[in-house]
């Protein structure tokens, strides 16, 4: 059977996307406006808004008694605000919190909660609360006619669209929200600068965001912590409306102990003591021994950070906890509001402070208006109650004798309706209280009163005027000095691995058959060490424990191992290649230690080579890094650690007993590759491996090089290596008759 819809049916139906589509954007746009974000007129979300306003109805302003904190909530999800108790409750526990707000608007009695865990508050039939002396500021124009009025969710009362707030408190307290598709990042400002700075584009309307700038530092959160945010950043962040923020926590130095005393916004001392617990059972900060946690009533904050003895350094200490703990926090910074368009926006530092004199003008002159029409009735009301008091008799006579009194009086003594209606509703006992003078006196105050109305509405200047006297007025009763100082830090920095080792002198020795090990101390002989049967000693060098240790083997791969890493020398080591993939044949021909900037000479007995700076000689990679590139025939030589690179020389000798010496500064700096002409050395005889270079050695000032021939050696003084000098690439010159065939070479100090 065929359905028949009537036109009033199909009008009606709608497809289910398009009813989905409309359900979620009413939803967004009611989470957007009626719940996430603040409104640039008085800062308040709606719920903030529904308990400020009824916490007034109640009669709860700062003078009065504290009430039960469940009233309230009571009649704010009662009347106004139909969402959980819990949720609303929360929000009134936030305005409360010295700690959250920079100017709180509601004055608590209990347990509001503490910096170290701010929802530990009692719940609320315990706490007692009332509003602060600050939240007239945001209601002592409320029953003035100042802003609109709008039905609650069930059309029963009315409620406030937006507060009168005399100051733009949208960014003196700040405030956090998401909504759908945007979230809201306000953080908290200085009163005095805030109305400084509005004061100042008040007189200037076209003063620059530098202008503004000037009076308004940066944000000025509720805590004594450093906003350590470079000011360019934060001027940016002023510029876009977005950005970021980073607090650093205050510390100094008490009797060799590290002492925090400000912690950043919203950061819990007990969660950083925590974090820096962590790390010393991970071992990550050997060099603190003790945390306490001394913060009482007189001393809110107060965290102790003990070092292990009086070396350890302490900015260094502080730097890494910075960077691996919340004493350092970043914020984010959104300043996403409801514009006096009734829009959400994301505005820069004076589009908020343009509108919000422009909401703040509109609202003074609304209660103006109101004042002078009130003025204006009253004035028409003791026009009346003055011709009463002059015709009593007659004006009784008429109300006694006439069916219709008001038209008659209207006719007699030339009322209006209103004039009229107020004699008939004139007690009696009234008539005996009037007093000429006191009516004529109270005539010319209100008249006075009328005419500076009348020119204040009507002059620009004089409204601007008023707005900055009543500007001025709550900065003078409220304003408090800066609590965040703004001053720009470095960067800190976490230790690595390597930071936190101790930098012990040790002697890292390799045998002849691969296997490494690590002795502390730079006094030991490698050499009388215990060797596994069949292997012996090959080659050591000295350096720290916090160093890594570099390999070169004879492909020209170059390998590294953190010294502290290596088994101890007590036993006999472990082999290399359990720790590296050295290609299959290799042996390594030399070892390094030391800084990543000292330099090292790396050559081949081809006649090549090259100065490198240690840290190119790194590699994460098990499998190496391909340094130095052999020529065919050519095999590696053990590196020469490099002390004065500048003033150096450059001794090559090859098989044939030939010398080269010359500055060391003639051979280029590189990170990898086969390196400039040593010696001139044919590479067909070194691929038949007839002639080759032997020994190469770095020579320093005062150095002497002894060269080993059988039994004998000769001493070669800086005077005797002038005979041998020449220019890079030479064959050099014969070394004396006896020493042309060369043994081994040693520098000699």
């Amino acid at each position: 059977m065929t359905e028949v819809l009537t036109p009033q049916d199909a009008e009606e139906r709608v497809s289910l996307q398009q009813y989905a589509e409309k359900a979620y954007l009413d939803y967004s746009m009611y989470v957007i406006l009626d719940r996430a974000l603040p409104h640039l007129g008085d800062g308040l979300k709606p719920v903030q808004r529904r308990i400020v306003y009824a916490m007034s109805e109640l009669g709860l302003k700062a003078s009065a008694k504290y009430k039960k904190s469940a009233r309230t909530v009571g009649d704010v999800i009662g009347k106004f605000h139909p969402h959980g108790d819990s949720a609303s409750y929360e929000a009134m526990v936030l305005m409360a919190q010295p700690f959250s707000y920079r100017y709180t608007l509601i004055d608590g009695q209990g347990n509001w909660g503490s910096p170290d865990d701010p929802k530990s508050f009692a719940a609320m039939r315990y706490t007692e609360s009332r509003l602060t002396k600050y939240s007239e500021v945001l209601l002592s124009e409320l029953g003035q006619g100042t802003v609109d009025w709008v039905p609650n969710f069930d059309g029963t009362l009315e409620e406030p669209s937006v507060l009168p707030a005399r100051v733009p408190n949208v960014l003196l307290n700040g405030t956090t929200g998401i909504a759908v598709g945007m979230a809201t990042d306000i953080p908290p400002h200085n009163l005095r600068e805030v109305v400084n700075a509005t004061i100042h584009l008040l007189e200037n309307p076209k003063a620059t965001l530098e202008d503004l700038c000037g009076f308004i530092q940066g944000p000025d959160m509720p805590t004594e912590a450093e906003i350590i945010t470079p000011k360019a950043d934060i001027h940016k962040m002023y510029q876009t409306g977005r950005g970021s923020l980073r607090m650093r926590a205050v510390w100094d130095k008490e009797d060799g102990d590290v002492v925090v005393t400000a912690l950043p916004h919203q950061v819990s001392g007990a969660k950083i003591l925590e974090q820096i617990a962590s790390q010393m059972q991970a071992k990550k900060l050997p060099m603190v021994a003790d945390l306490r946690d001394e913060s009482d009533h007189e001393n809110p904050t107060r965290l102790v950070v003990v070092p292990k003895s009086n070396r350890v350094d302490v900015e260094a200490m502080m730097n890494h906890l910075f960077a691996t703990t919340d004493l350092e926090k970043t914020y984010r910074v959104n300043l996403n509001m409801i514009g006096i368009d009734g829009r959400p926006q994301v505005k820069s530092l004076d589009k908020i402070l343009g509108e919000w004199l422009s909401f703040r003008q509109v609202t003074v002159r609304r209660r103006l208006q109101h004042r002078l029409e009130k003025v204006n009735q009253r004035l028409e009301r003791l026009a009346a109650l003055m011709i009463v008091f002059l015709n009593v008799d007659e004006v009784i006579h008429i109300i006694r004798t006439e069916d219709h009194p008001k038209p008659v009086l209207i006719e007699r003594f030339d009322l209006t309706e209103a004039q009229a209606e107020y004699i008939l509703e004139t007690k009696l006992r009234q008539l005996a209280r009037l007093e000429e003078m006191k009516i004529r006196e109270e005539q010319e105050a209100l008249e006075k009163e009328r005419e500076n109305l009348e020119k204040t509405l009507d002059s620009a200047r004089r409204l601007k005027t008023l707005v900055k006297k009543e500007l001025q007025a709550v900065a003078d009763e409220f304003g408090d000095e800066r609590r965040s100082p703004i001053i720009e830090r470095g960067e800190a920095q976490a230790f690595n691995e390597l930071d936190l080792l101790s930098n012990d002198p040790v002697t890292v020795v390799l045998s002849e058959k691969g296997w490494i090990r690590s002795a502390k101390g730079h006094d030991i002989d490698p050499a009388a060490l215990n060797y596994k049967s069949g292997d012996g000693f090959k080659f050591a060098v000295r350096g720290k424990s916090n160093q890594n240790v570099i390999l070169l083997d004879s492909t020209g791969r170059s390998y590294a191992m953190a010294a502290h890493t290596l088994p101890s020398a007590r036993g006999q080591g472990e082999p290399v290649t359990g720790r590296l993939n050295a290609p299959s044949g290799a042996v390594f021909e030399g070892a390094l230690m030391g800084d990543n900037e000292e330099r090292v000479l790396v050559a081949s007995d081809a006649g090549y080579g090259f100065v490198a700076k240690l840290g190119d000689l790194y590699t994460k990679n098990k499998s190496g890094k391909a340094l130095l590139t052999l020529p065919k025939g050519g095999q590696v030589m053990p590196p020469i650690a490099v002390t004065d690179p500048a003033n150096d020389l450059l001794a090559a000798i090859s098989n044939e007993g030939r010398l080269l010496v010359f500055p060391l500064t003639e051979l280029p700096e590189l990170a990898r590759g086969k390196g400039n002409k040593i010696m001139n050395i044919p590479s067909a005889r070194v691929q038949a491996r007839e002639e080759f270079m032997i020994s190469v050695q770095v020579i320093s000032a005062g150095q002497q090089l002894v060269v080993y021939s059988g039994k004998r050696h000769t001493t070669l003084k800086a005077s005797d290596l002038d005979h041998y000098r020449g220019e890079r690439g030479r064959r050099g010159n014969k070394l004396p008759r006896g020493f042309q065939k060369v043994d081994s070479v040693a520098i000699k100090d």
